[in-house]
Parts: C-alpha cells; structure tokens; sequence
C-alpha cells in the first residue's frame, strides 16, 4: 500500500515532523506506504500503485476556477502551481477511484473540482458569519463546534451530534459542488464537511485540521477510516 499525501513544498520540507504524516502513522500507516508529493515534483504522479489521495492544508484555491476575478489580493493568498498540480491529482484520483481525504484547503479545493465555489474571505464576504474561523489559540485547540447534518454519512462514524474542533481558515465553500453533501456545519452554517453524494469508495473532506488533533478519539477515526480503506483497496 502507498498513499500520496499532497503538501506544498514547505510542508514536505518538515519530512516526518509534518502534522499529516504523524496523524497518518499515529493510525497504523507505515514510513514506507507514505510519500508526500508536491507541485515541485517533475510529473504528476499518475497513482498506479497508490491506495488514496490526502488533499492537506496551505494557501487559498485562485477564484479563476470557480469562475470568479480576484477580488482581494491582499486577502487572498494563492499559488497556481499547486492549484495545477492539485486540480489534476485529484482527477486521476477520482478517475482510479481511489480513497481521498481533504484537509482544510482541500475540502475547498475538492468543492470547486466539483463545480462548488467559495466565499474568498469569510469577513468581507460572508454575512452570516458570526465567529473568527481563524483562530489565534494554538493550532491544536479546539475552539468551536461542529455539529453533524448526516448521522448515515461516514463522518457519522466518527462522531455523533456535535464535535469540537479547531479552525485555521478564512475561506469556505459557498456554493456546493455537484455531486457532494454536506455531513457538518458550524454553529453560523459554513459547511465544516463533505463527502461523495453517490456511491464512490471514499471521498471525506474536512474544514478544520484534524491531524492537529489526532489525540482525540473524534479526530483519529477520521484517519483511522481513510488509511483502513486504502488497505482495503490494496
């Protein structure tokens, strides 16, 4: 089994000490059935020989996928190269119909995959928005809840009504993309997960960071369901 766990090039520099590799070993999984791949990377891997996809945290998604201008370059932070690289890895993924988990940036790079758009910055853009989702407490503090909208969904697996978690974003989905269902949402309404509305193997994405909390019984499951499907894959 491998599993490709996609990351920016400063998060692969952090090698073993990355949040998602040790949330990863810390449910079973193996040094040598993970790799971290990058935008850097020469090709994009085409996942022959790969269990599933981790679709992890890091700069916002360009609004030019979701058909929108850019409309606060100071608010916005992008990197095209990994939005390229990202956009294509998950298509051969769902084309392989691999097991995916998305992680912050990747629930809302997932959604505009899916023909979802976002809110670019919760702030200016939100008006339902009651609470700062980019928290200043350390990153493994939860600091709101989520409450479940699908007890039958996967993520009803993990945990029943409502779930504390952290929150290090300030962007979210908006419109949701075709052919996914909302699992959680916040106490103001952003949709905090999602998954496959139809019958694929695996598809879980999640708004808040819980590699950062895989001490928590909640939080481990999560992982804990990914890395068992890609073994049952295998």
């Amino acid at each position: 089994m491998k599993i490709a766990i996609s990351v920016s090039d400063k998060e692969k520099a952090k090698g073993a000490e990355s949040p998602y590799y040790r949330a990863l070993l810390a449910v079973g999984a193996k040094p040598e059935e993970l790799a971290m791949v990058v935008p850097s990377d020469p090709s994009i891997p085409n996942l022959q020989g790969y269990a599933g996809v981790l679709f992890t945290g890091g700069k916002d998604v360009h609004p030019k996928h979701y058909e929108e201008g850019l409309k606060d370059p100071n608010r916005v932070e992008i990197d095209e190269k990994r939005d390229a690289f990202e956009l294509a890895l998950l298509e051969r993924a769902l084309k392989r119909r691999l097991p995916i988990l998305g992680i912050c940036r990747g629930i809302q790079m997932i959604n505009v995959k899916f023909g979802g758009t976002l809110y670019q910055d919760l702030t200016n853009s939100c008006a339902t928005v009651e609470r700062e989702h980019m928290q200043s407490a350390p990153r493994p503090e939860p600091t709101h809840m989520v409450t479940l909208t699908d007890p039958e969904s996967r993520l009803g697996e993990t945990f029943k009504g409502s779930c504390a978690v952290n929150s290090l974003h300030h962007q979210a989905i908006k419109r949701l993309g075709r052919g996914l269902k909302v699992t959680a949402r916040s106490e103001d309404g952003l949709v905090e997960a999602v998954e496959s509305a139809d019958a694929y193997p695996f598809l879980m994405a999640v708004q808040w960071h819980p590699e950062e909390m895989v001490g928590q019984s909640e939080q481990r499951k999560i992982f804990e369901q990914f890395v068992a499907k890609c073994r049952e894959g295998n």
